[in-house]
C-alpha cells in the first residue's frame, strides 16, 4: 500500500500518517521527489486502513499494490535512485566500473592491481578480505589484514572499495575500512545479515543467488531498505542454469527487467556470469548495451597464479581493452537513445 501525499502537504501532514500507521504497528517509509511525496507502508495491512488513510489530512490517495516488495519497487520510488560513494555517482547515467582481484593476496598483488585499473578508467576498487568457498581447503582470504591493504590501497588511489562481508560478526569490522558493502550470492538470503548490514548505513551491492527469482532477489533488498537504508544496488551474476559450459549463465534479461520493476542500480558481474576469461568482455558489452549501470570485473596480475578465480580473471592489458570497448558500446547507446 502507498500513500500518495498531496503536492502541497506540510511536514505536519506526513507526520500525522506517519503517526497514524505507528499506531497501528505499521512502518511508513517516507520517499520525497520533485514531484510528489509517498509513503510506502510496510507491514501486514487491513481492509479498512484505506479509508483511515485517505480522510487524513494532506493525503491525496492510497494506492494497493499487488507486488510484495514495496521499498525496492517502482510504484513507490518512480525516480531512479543515485547515490555517491567516495565522490563515485552510482546510478546517475554514467557508467560505473569496479575492478580489482578476486581475493587480496598480499600488498604486491594488490597495489599494483589498484594503480593499472585505475589507469585503465576504473573508479571503484574490488577486492576479497573474507571468501566464501565451496571448499573449506581452498583459500579464504586474509581477513582483517586484508581489510587494512584495501585501506591502503584507497589511500594512494583515490578510489572508493567495496568488499564482502559474510557473517553477522564481522559487518562492524568490514565497516571500517570498506565504503561499499557487498552481500555475495551464497548469503542473498541471510536475512539476519541483510538486516545487520543495511543497519551498518553503507552503501550495499546485492548479488542475486544462484536460482534466485527476480522477485526472491527483490525482497531480500526489501530486507536491507526496511532497516532505512537506501543506498542499495543489485548486482546480475550469473545463475546455474543446465548449460555446464560456463559456470554461471549470466541473465542479460534481468539487466532491463529489473530497471523495469526497481529504482535501484544495476550491476552486471560477467567475471562470476561466464567463469572465462575470454568471455569477460564480451558479456560486459551486453551488459552495456542493455542498460547496465555498473560492471564489477576480476583483474589479477598473473591470473595463472591466482589463489582464487583466476579462470575469469582479466590481465592488466585485457582489462584495458575491456574498458575501451564498454566505453565504445555505452556511446553509441547513449546515442540511440538520444536520437529516439
Amino acid at each position: 500500500m502507498i500513500v500518495v501525499m498531496q503536492l502541497e502537504c506540510t511536514a505536519k501532514d506526513i507526520q500525522g500518517v506517519q503517526e497514524h500507521l505507528d499506531k497501528r504497528g505499521l512502518q511508513g517509509h517516507l520517499s520525497q521527489g520533485v514531484e510528489r511525496t509517498v509513503i510506502g507502508v510496510v507491514g501486514q495491512t487491513y481492509p479498512e486502513l484505506q479509508d483511515e488513510l485517505e480522510v487524513l489530512a494532506g493525503v491525496r490517495e492510497v494506492v494497493r499494490i499487488s507486488r510484495p516488495y514495496k521499498l525496492t519497487g517502482r510504484e513507490f520510488q518512480p525516480a531512479n535512485t543515485v547515490f555517491k560513494v567516495g565522490g563515485v555517482t552510482i546510478g546517475g547515467g554514467n557508467l560505473v566500473v569496479f575492478a580489482g582481484p578476486c581475493a587480496v593476496e598480499s600488498e604486491e598483488q594488490l597495489m599494483s592491481t589498484a594503480r593499472a585499473v585505475k589507469a585503465a578508467g576504473a573508479t571503484v576498487l574490488r577486492g576479497g578480505a573474507f571468501k566464501p568457498r565451496t571448499s573449506p581447503y581452498s583459500f579464504r582470504g586474509l581477513g582483517e589484514e586484508g581489510l587494512k591493504l584495501l585501506e591502503e590501497a584507497r589511500n594512494e588511489t583515490g578510489m572508493p572499495v567495496i568488499t564482502e562481508v559474510m557473517d553477522t560478526k564481522d559487518v562492524e569490522l568490514v565497516s571500517r575500512y570498506a565504503d561499499i558493502l557487498q552481500i555475495g550470492a551464497r548469503n542473498m538470503q541471510n536475512f539476519a545479515l541483510l538486516e545487520e548490514v543495511g543497519r551498518a548505513g553503507k552503501p550495499v551491492m546485492l548479488k542475486r543467488g544462484f536460482s534466485a527469482t527476480y522477485e526472491d532477489w527483490l525482497l531480500a533488498g526489501e530486507y536491507i531498505m526496511a532497516t532505512g537504508n537506501r543506498q542499495l544496488m543489485l548486482c546480475e551474476r550469473g545463475i546455474r542454469t543446465f548449460e555446464h559450459f560456463t559456470r554461471n549463465t549470466l541473465d542479460l534479461a534481468a539487466i532491463p527487467v529489473i530497471k523495469r520493476l526497481s529504482h535501484l542500480p544495476v550491476v552486471a558481474d560477467p567475471s562470476h556470469g561466464t567463469g572465462k576469461w575470454y568471455l569477460v568482455t564480451p558479456l560486459a558489452m551486453a551488459a552495456v548495451a542493455v542498460g547496465a549501470d555498473a560492471l564489477i570485473v576480476e583483474v589479477h596480475p598473473n591470473p595463472d597464479t591466482a589463489l582464487s578465480d583466476g579462470a575469469q580473471s582479466l590481465t592488466f592489458e585485457n582489462f584495458g581493452k575491456l574498458m575501451r570497448q564498454v566505453k565504445a558500446i555505452r556511446k553509441v547507446a547513449e546515442q540511440v537513445a538520444v536520437s529516439q
